[in-house]
């Protein structure tokens, strides 16, 4: 059995006698149902957390300004810079939490998400994982450098779903 995937460090992904590894988590090959590679939605709602507090910051530091300077000026750009800075913020959200996955469904409805940098490279690992369903015979391994670090198990897969599934504890 591979050892369980430390942070920062590599995972190993491998088809060996019709079961998929990654990194200490087994999936036997003949319960996957489902295997997609695509771009996962932006987080709008983070963006939109995001903005609102950069917002409320800006009125802040507006109201700041204006009681400082006597209530007879004007504000000056502050505010103005403040809220190009919040779009700024919103759209760099939007654009990083687009990160391309790979989805291995099981049939018990529970998932395995791998995430790399690129399309390409993941795409290739859905192909040989389907191979690997239709020969019997196929085996392969692939080390993936570890890229998303907000999931819960380990910085490269996550699993949910399933029966009885309850994550891991700590």
């Amino acid at each position: 059995m591979p050892l369980p995937p430390r942070s920062g460090k590599p995972l190993e992904l491998r088809v060996q006698r019709q079961i998929l590894w990654v990194g200490s988590a087994a999936v036997p090959l003949r319960n996957v149902s489902w295997v997609e590679v695509f771009r996962l939605k932006p987080a709008w709602g983070k963006a939109g957390g995001y903005f609102l507090l950069l917002v409320v910051v800006a009125f802040l530091v507006s109201a700041r300004l204006d009681s400082t300077d006597g209530g007879g000026g004007v504000g000056g750009p502050a505010p103005a810079v403040l809220a190009l800075f919040a779009l700024v913020v919103v759209f760099a959200v939007l654009l990083w939490s687009r990160k391309p996955v790979l989805v291995v469904e099981l049939n018990s409805g529970s998932r395995v998400v791998l995430t790399l940098p690129t399309m390409d490279e993941l795409r290739a690992i859905a192909g040989q994982i389907v191979y690997a369903i239709d020969h019997p015979e196929y085996e392969f391994s692939a080390v993936l450098e570890q890229y998303n670090t907000t999931n819960n198990f380990g910085s490269v897969v996550n699993m949910n779903g399933g029966r009885g599934n309850t994550g891991i504890k700590l």
